[in-house]
Parts: C-alpha cells; structure tokens; sequence
C-alpha cells in the first residue's frame, strides 16, 4: 500500500485482468463445444482455431487481438466457417503496410480490395479467410500493391497527401 491508502495499477496488474478474462472466456468456449459435441455427435464443425494476440498501443493500453474461427455473438462463441486472419497494420510517413498470415492459401484465391479507410481480404482454399482491416490513415486505394509468399500477404498502400492549409497572417489592430 502506498502511503495515501491505495495502491497504484501496474502494467503487471492490468496483464493478469486480462490473462484472467481469457481464461474465462477459454473456459466458455469449451463448454460451449461440449454442448455441441453432446448435442451433435460426430456432426460438430471444425477445424476451429482461437488465439489472442496482447500488445501495448503507443498510448500505453493493452490490446487485445482476436483471430480464428470462433467469434462471440450475443455473449455466446460461435464457429465460423469464415476465420479472421492475423493481421498487423504498420504505418510510416508516406504509406501504410497491412501484413496478414493465410496459410493454406492458392495465390489465386485471394482477393484484397481497397479503399480510402480500409482493406477488405477473402481467402478461400481449403479454409476460407475475411478480415475487413480499418487503416490508421487516408490512402490511395490506387497505389495498392501486395505480394503473396509462404502464407503470407503484404499489401502496400500510399497515404493520401493531406492538404495542409497554409492559413493567412492576421494583423491585430
């Protein structure tokens, strides 16, 4: 205890709330496949896959990403057919980087479309992906390029060259 009576929240504390909170929801998810394998002998979907990836935001925040097949709906998991790939979204200067993992893919079989705010991905081989990914920035859907090699997509995107408004010097009478 600190010397006004209470204690001050460390990075450590705010990881264990969230390691407790996926462990909740892990344990969810299993009874929830339970009582589907119970319900549906021999008939229950997969493959099925779930993972969370914790980072820090430049704010100083933990996030946490979902990606897989199993999303909530309504409190409740539910698989998917659709899995949300892993995604990292880079940002330099002039353009944005958006990084995805689809293993299992054909080359062929995906399609990324772009716009000024976003990038849409499907994927459909022997899994089938989708992943609408929100740019930190304005681009040109345009200037999009990607490369596809071992499972991976890279999509290069240009940022939109803001106006910058010079503004006029005001004179104080």
């Amino acid at each position: 205890m600190s010397f006004f009576g209470r204690r001050r929240r460390s990075i450590f504390d705010i990881f264990d709330e969230i390691l407790r909170e996926f462990e909740r929801e892990m344990a969810d998810i299993e009874e929830e496949f339970e009582r589907l394998a119970r319900e549906r002998p021999g008939n229950v979907l997969g493959p099925y896959y779930y993972g969370v990836r914790i980072t820090i935001g430049p704010d100083g925040v933990p996030r946490v990403e979902e990606f897989g097949n199993i999303k909530r709906v309504g409190g409740r998991p539910v698989i998917s057919e659709e899995a949300e790939p892993l995604v990292d979204v880079i940002e330099h200067d002039d353009e944005v980087i958006v990084v995805a993992e689809l293993p299992g893919v054909d080359k062929e079989k995906i399609k990324v479309r772009a716009t000024e705010d976003k990038l849409i991905i499907n994927a459909e081989n022997h899994r089938k992906y989708h992943k609408v990914v929100e740019l930190p920035a304005k681009v040109d859907p345009n200037s999009a390029k990607a490369s596809y090699r071992n499972g991976v997509l890279e999509v290069k995107l240009k940022k939109k060259e803001s106006k910058k408004e010079e503004g006029v010097e005001v004179k104080l009478e």
